[in-house]
């Protein structure tokens, strides 16, 4: 059996403003509206669906998105561009910084709803525990 993850509802204070926040930043286009979502979809096909609820009821989350070095510049320079507070670090303990983790670049941002953002353009690696390395 083949299983791929298709698609996510990211909670939103405002649901417009948090998919063109996010697909500005990551340089992708956002999708018609349909019901109460806005679609922001990534290059292996899933699916963000924004969807606005009360403030007090959005959970944080985090979302981790994989880029390649070059798009990784782009990216890096639309957050500068914006103004965005930024970290090397999910703790904010390094902020203004980026990381050079795993052979590649990483950066941690927030979103509008106060979603916790990353973009790396090296993926993750595990030990032979399965451990990040």
């Amino acid at each position: 059996m083949s299983v791929e993850f298709n698609h996510t509802i990211i909670h939103a204070r405002d649901n417009r403003a948090s998919a063109e926040f996010l697909a500005h930043i990551l340089g992708l286009g956002i999708g018609t509206e349909w019901g109460p979502f806005v679609p922001v979809a990534t290059s292996n096909g899933v699916t963000l669906d924004f969807a606005s609820i009360p403030a007090e009821s959005i959970t944080l989350q985090h979302y981790a998105f994989l880029v390649t070095e070059e798009e990784f510049d782009g990216v890096f320079e639309r957050i500068k561009e914006a103004g965005i507070e930024f970290w090397a670090d999910p703790h904010g303990q390094q902020p203004g910084e980026i990381n050079h983790n795993h052979g590649g670049r990483g950066v941690y941002f927030m979103d509008p709803a106060g979603h916790g953002m990353e973009v790396i353009s090296a993926p993750y690696t595990l030990d032979t525990e399965g451990e990040p390395a």
